[in-house]
């Protein structure tokens, strides 16, 4: 009988033993498994900028197309698709700034806190602005 608990415990040592190597293997295994960021959320952060970007340059268009735009740019004599294929070409961080003063302008048209000329005005500033950054990015 003594002979049995012994063969019975050096098998509990071995399974213990076994196991413990086992369960290591298994944690490291799931850990590589496990990422930091999943890929939806890299896909996430990958499309935010071009979707920043994309609603940035509607801001822009939004204000050079609307009816005061359109008034601005034909007293100006400046053709919207020009003006158009510009903002394209502009960085994003000059877009973003010009997205910002668009929206301004039209938050500010909208509540009465400036004129159709004023917003005119500033449509002719914003084309202006455009027409420079791209002519000095090509210098």
């Amino acid at each position: 009988m003594n002979a049995r608990v012994r063969w019975c415990a050096s098998m509990l040592g071995v399974a213990v033993c076994v196991g413990a190597g086992v369960s290591p293997a298994r944690t490291q295994a799931q850990e590589k498994q496990q990422h930091v960021v999943t890929l939806d959320e890299l896909n996430e952060q990958t499309a935010r900028p071009t979707e920043t970007r994309q609603a940035n340059e509607d801001a822009v268009r939004h204000l050079l197309s609307s009816d005061a735009g359109q008034e601005a740019l034909k007293s100006g004599k400046v053709d919207y698709q020009r003006v158009d294929k510009a903002i394209a070409q502009l960085s994003d961080e000059e877009l973003a700034k010009l997205a910002d003063r668009s929206r301004q302008a039209e938050n500010d048209f909208a509540a009465g806190l400036i004129s159709a000329k004023t917003l005119a005005y500033i449509i002719l500033a914003t084309v202006v602005i455009v027409v420079i950054i791209v002519l000095v990015s090509r210098i």
